[in-house]
């Protein structure tokens, strides 16, 4: 009996034919991934590189408070305060930022202790006005007098966040950045002393785990020790 050498598989077949059109369709899906707009952007380095002990001078400024009021640096001398960088349409990393911050609020008890202070700078001043920032303080149950929000010229903050804290907020990079998405900025968070020295700075930014703000990151909890230290 002669013996024929039977076709290749259907399925071979089709997987061959396949090959180059699922090739297309994989490096399509890639690119749609890479160019849709992602609710949680990459993070910002600082503008540079700071030591891991250093101590940074602040410069001057003032700016407009929530409540209308203005805050300035000689206001906070003789606070040890926390800044944080944000702004209050952001869909990126900002609420989770600002969840740092609330926690804080609660661990230092700052509706009982006049020695420390929150402070919040908007990065997208032309947007966010007082009102603006009330609501969404109102949001985080920050304290009226202790965690302060503070908006201002935007060539100002610009200045005093990128020159002086050496952190980075700019607009953003994109021809059409969708809504949340207008600025590009650090997730970092800086202590400052009583004499307005800049001490340190922590990645702010908490993650999806922990949308409740319940926990601390290792840094999270190296920016609570150095509170601790600087209040003594």
């Amino acid at each position: 009996m002669t013996t024929t050498t039977p076709a290749a598989p259907r399925f071979q077949r089709l997987k061959t034919a396949l090959t180059p059109v699922l090739l297309v369709v994989a490096v399509g899906g890639l690119a749609a991934v890479l160019l849709l707009p992602s609710p949680f952007k990459p993070k910002v380095k600082p503008v540079e590189e700071l030591p891991a002990t250093f101590s940074l001078p602040i410069p001057d400024f003032t700016f407009t408070e929530r409540s209308g009021k203005p805050v300035s640096r000689a206001d906070l001398l003789g606070k040890v305060w926390v800044a944080s960088f944000v702004f209050t349409r952001c869909t990126g990393p900002c609420p989770s930022v600002t969840a740092t911050m609330a926690k804080l609020q609660a661990d230092l008890d700052l509706a009982h202790n006049d020695d420390v202070r929150l402070v919040t700078f908007t990065v997208d001043p032309g947007r966010d006005g007082p009102k603006e920032l009330r609501a969404y303080a109102d949001n985080f149950r920050a304290h009226p007098d202790r965690w302060l929000f503070v908006t201002g010229p935007e060539a100002e903050l610009r200045q005093l966040i990128n020159g002086g804290f050496k952190l980075l907020a700019v607009p953003s990079k994109l021809p059409n950045p969708v809504e949340g998405q207008e600025v590009d900025h650090s997730s970092f968070v800086a202590v400052i002393d009583r004499q307005g020295n800049m001490r340190g700075v922590f990645d702010g930014y908490r993650g999806p785990n922990d949308e409740g703000g319940v926990r601390y990151t290792d840094g999270q909890k190296a920016m609570r020790d150095l509170i601790a230290e600087l209040r003594k």
